[in-house]
C-alpha cells in the first residue's frame, strides 16, 4: 500500500461529518433531481439533515470586521453544520471561481476551517470541500 492511499484513508476516517452532509445532499439530489431554485434545495437539505440527526443552523449571519471594528456589511451562510462546517447551497449549471471565493470569505470571517459547496444544478450532485489554511 502506498503512503498517499494511507493518508487519504486516514483523512476519510476523521471527516465523517463532511461525508454525512454530502450523503444528505446526495439523498436530496436523488429525490429532487436538478432544475429547482436554491431555496427548494436549502429547505429539502434542512429536512434531510434533521432526519439524519445532523446538527445545523440555517441562514447564519456572519459579521465582518475591519481592523477590529464591526461593519454594517455581513454575509449569510446557508448552513453551519456540526458547529464547524459552513455549507453553501447552489443550483447552477456551471460554477465559477466566484462561488468558491464566497465560501472562502465565509471561512475567513468566521475563523472556521472547513466548508462544503454543494451544487444541485447538474445531473449529478457537484460538491467541493474547501479548507482554510494559513
Amino acid at each position: 500500500m502506498n503512503a498517499d492511499r494511507y493518508k487519504r484513508r486516514d483523512t476519510d476516517k476523521r471527516d465523517l461529518e463532511t461525508y454525512a452532509i454530502i450523503g444528505a445532499a446526495m439523498n436530496v439530489h436523488k429525490e429532487l433531481g436538478q432544475g429547482f431554485l436554491e431555496p427548494v434545495y436549502q429547505e429539502a437539505l434542512a429536512i434531510e439533515m434533521k432526519r439524519l440527526d445532523i446538527p445545523f443552523q440555517r441562514e447564519c449571519t456572519i459579521q465582518i470586521f475591519y481592523k477590529g471594528q464591526k461593519m454594517d456589511a455581513f454575509y449569510r451562510a446557508d448552513f453551519i453544520c456540526f458547529g464547524s462546517i459552513i455549507t453553501e447551497v447552489k443550483a447552477l449549471s456551471t460554477m465559477s471561481g466566484t462561488e468558491e471565493a464566497q465560501v472562502i470569505n465565509y471561512l475567513k470571517a468566521t475563523g472556521l476551517k472547513k466548508s462544503l459547496l454543494l451544487n444541485f444544478g447538474k445531473p449529478r450532485l457537484d460538491y467541493k470541500r474547501l479548507i482554510l489554511t494559513k
